[in-house]
């Protein structure tokens, strides 16, 4: 497979594997095969991930599918949630059942061919289906390998089911979300479960780099427990430094204030003066340089000490317009500020339409589905929609003919239960 980091006369990975198709010439991730053994959010949002930067990536389902497939509480023109087809586009779908011998042998086929696999099952499940890391490191040394769990591999929690609300819980995210006094909040977004797959994304990129140099794979133990307390960098400085047991803040945060959601004459705006020159700005744009006398606000300690006091003094200035009209008025003096917006306008904002946010991909089903739009944009090698997001089991036949296996050899791996009953 063509690794662009490696130089052409030197890399034993020179032959692309048919599939990534001529499409995908060009991009990062052309020419490397990855195996998404995963299912739900973690593993299929990392590998789509690679997928839109050119990776070949095979979803490799049970014959009953990824269980996204059917999730969702509303139902599509096809058998496909909408879920599912905003994780998987740019993949091939092949089905196997590998609790059988010849969907067992298929799969250490395909493993000899692949650069990356990812798979999320709960610890123990993977070694007794024999396509754990140690089974397969011996039919492809270099092969990459990443487990996605709730709580990682090791320790008294391995064995736990867990999903994203048990990680932000478990985790302290929820501990410091929502308004104090109030029952448990989670973060609207699933953050555990986005958090790991960029975390497990990133670990999959470094081992691939690293490969060029010692020539094997290695094992990658990815979960969502630790993507969420990775990002609790603020609390826990905050835990660290003080003692203090961080708890919730609402919109506000525990560096700056004012720096939150405030109400206005017609509902809520969020602002921050997140420093003394803001602050001093913010006091004479709206016509209070009282609060600049106020010893209460005269510094940012000062004003995260007495911060309910600070914002029910904005409140009543800010009571007298609306929310647009003070964004628009701090906006124009430099003073980070922007409106509450739910996702329908946020997506049909005018900023959301330049930057390409909603994407509309052709599906053989559906017509047209909207996808989310590439979140980051490379400029010399933009990603790109070479698929649709696939129907299950759509391109088995096309993979295997890949692997050597030809009309025949399928027809006896059917009969053999590779693909189940």
């Amino acid at each position: 497979m063509t690794d662009r980091l490696d130089h052409p006369e030197t890399s034993p990975e020179m032959q692309a594997p048919a599939g990534s198709g001529p499409s995908a010439a060009g991009l990062p991730l052309a020419g490397v095969r990855v195996l998404d053994f995963s299912q739900v959010m973690a593993g299929p949002f990392s590998t789509m991930l690679l997928a839109d930067l050119g990776a070949d990536v095979i979803k490799i389902e049970p014959p009953t599918g990824d269980q996204t497939r059917s999730a969702m509480g509303f139902k599509m023109k096809g058998p496909d949630s909408m879920g599912f087809l905003n994780m998987n586009r740019n993949k091939r779908s092949i089905t196997l059942d590998l609790k059988s011998e010849a969907g067992r042998e298929t799969f250490y086929r395909l493993v000899e061919t692949a650069d990356i696999l990812v798979e999320n099952y709960r610890p123990g499940v993977v070694k007794k289906l024999g396509v754990d890391y140690e089974t397969l490191k011996a039919i492809n040394p270099r092969l990459i390998y990443a487990s996605i769990s709730g709580f990682g591999q090791t320790g008294p929690w391995a064995d736990r089911p867990g999903f994203d609300l048990m990680a932000q819980a478990m985790s302290g995210v929820m501990s410091v979300t929502g308004h104090p006094g109030m029952p448990p909040v989670k973060a609207g977004v699933p953050v555990a479960d986005i958090g790991c797959a960029l975390f497990c994304t990133y670990a999959l990129l470094s081992a691939y780099i690293g490969r060029q140099t010692s020539g094997v794979g290695q094992y990658i133990d990815a979960s969502l427990f630790e993507a969420a307390l990775a990002f609790s960098i603020w609390d826990t400085s905050e835990y660290w430094g003080t003692g203090v047991v961080p708890g919730p803040v609402g919109t506000s945060n525990k560096m700056s204030a004012p720096y939150q959601a405030v109400a206005s004459k017609d509902g809520y705006f969020v602002m921050g003066a997140t420093n003394q020159k803001l602050w001093v700005q913010l006091c004479g744009q709206i016509g209070r340089e009282d609060l600049l006398a106020d010893e209460r606000f005269a510094t940012n300690p000062l004003r995260l000490r007495n911060r309910e006091a600070l914002i029910a003094e904005l409140e009543t200035t800010f009571a007298t317009k609306t929310s647009d009209e003070w964004v628009d008025e701090l906006l124009a003096v430099g003073i980070p500020a922007g409106k509450m917006s739910t996702y329908p306008e946020a997506f049909e904002s005018e900023h959301g339409r330049h930057r390409n946010m909603r994407l509309e991909i052709p599906h053989p089903l559906e017509g047209t589905v909207p996808n989310i739009g590439f979140p980051v944009k490379l400029m010399g090698t933009p990603q790109q929609i070479r698929r649709h997001p696939p129907l299950l089991g759509e391109h088995t036949e096309n993979v295997l003919a890949e692997i050597g296996m030809d009309g025949d050899a399928i027809a006896g791996l059917k009969a053999r239960g590779a693909f189940g009953a």
